[in-house]
């Protein structure tokens, strides 16, 4: 396997060989999209011509372009690694695996089914969970997928200032931050501002 690869994974922290990790991202590759999807085929033809009409592109990618999905193959195979089992969070916890799938259940921590529940490792921190974390997912849009709410969790928010910077959902939580204020701004997430 390659050495650049292997050391990517080790500077990054994450916890696959370099073909448990390829596997993720073909895996990813295959879930997320076809191969070569043509946009329009996602449209009506009168929802193409009103696209068309305010100048949007619906042709599909030329050889030469580079792929969009891209980015999200890879960010999906590192979410994927990262996340942890039902086991693995109870450990990190130290509470029994019943309880990790009841916190599931209530909304107290968040995950998805992939051959079992797979809870992306975000949400934790060495001693737990995030403070505050169960008021932020209950204003988590349902029809967010975990790729788009991680990486809200990672990204700096302007609206988020710790220091005169700003700071990640995740570093707000982390240093004593209200909340009720990321709350408001994690139920944004698929809105038009």
């Amino acid at each position: 396997m390659s050495p650049a690869l292997e050391n990517v994974l080790a500077k990054a922290g994450l916890k696959a060989d370099a073909n448990e990790f390829l596997t993720l991202v073909e895996d990813a590759a295959r879930r997320l999209s076809p191969p070569n999807p043509d946009p329009s085929h996602y449209f009506s033809p009168d929802q193409r011509a009103a696209l068309a009409d305010v100048g949007l592109d619906l042709s599909p990618r030329h050889e030469d372009e580079p792929d969009f999905r891209a980015r999200t193959v890879a960010a999906h195979a590192v979410l994927a690694d990262s996340a942890l089992n039902v086991l693995e969070a109870a450990q990190a916890l130290g509470v029994d695996d019943s309880r990790i799938r009841h916190r599931l259940k209530e909304g107290r921590l968040t995950g998805w089914k992939d051959q079992g529940w797979r809870l992306p490792s975000w949400q934790f921190n060495g001693a737990g969970v995030l403070p505050g974390l169960e008021v932020v997912l209950r204003a988590v849009p349902e029809d967010q997928p975990a790729l788009v709410v991680a990486a809200f969790m990672n990204t700096p928010q302007a609206d988020l200032v710790i220091s005169d910077r700003p700071a990640t959902p995740r570093q707000w939580l982390l240093s004593g931050g209200d909340p009720e204020v990321l709350a408001r701004l994690v139920a944004t997430l698929g809105s038009p501002f």
